[in-house]
């Protein structure tokens, strides 16, 4: 694959991610904006508890990657990603990752 699609195919499903959150989330958490029960409401049932469960924790290696990346290949602007990783989601903050990373280690090569 090229890296232009590459980088596009990440852009596009970040951008396809992000509407899809907000136009779901948006409307009640401005309905009912009580974070913390929004927050909760991942943890409503087993499936959900399962789902949630996994992003926290894809979140906390991405967070653990970007501070080992940051340190050992003096990878910039990770911490950009992990709060994006937050919100909208770790879909959204991988992907800017793998595009930040692409492009600085392409030119240190």
């Amino acid at each position: 694959m090229k890296r232009v699609i590459f980088h596009r195919l990440l852009i596009s499903l970040s951008i396809v991610f992000s509407l899809f959150f907000f136009a779901t989330i948006g409307p009640a958490l401005l309905a009912e904006p009580d974070v913390i029960s929004a927050i909760m409401g991942g943890f409503v049932n087993p499936y959900a508890s399962g789902y949630s469960t996994d992003v926290i924790f894809c979140w906390i290696v991405l967070l653990l990657w970007v501070i080992y990346e940051a340190r050992t290949h003096n990878i910039k602007h990770g911490w950009i990603c992990v709060l994006l990783g937050a919100i909208p989601g770790v879909v959204v903050g991988l992907a800017l990752y793998l595009i930040i990373r692409d492009r600085q280690i392409d030119n240190d090569v």
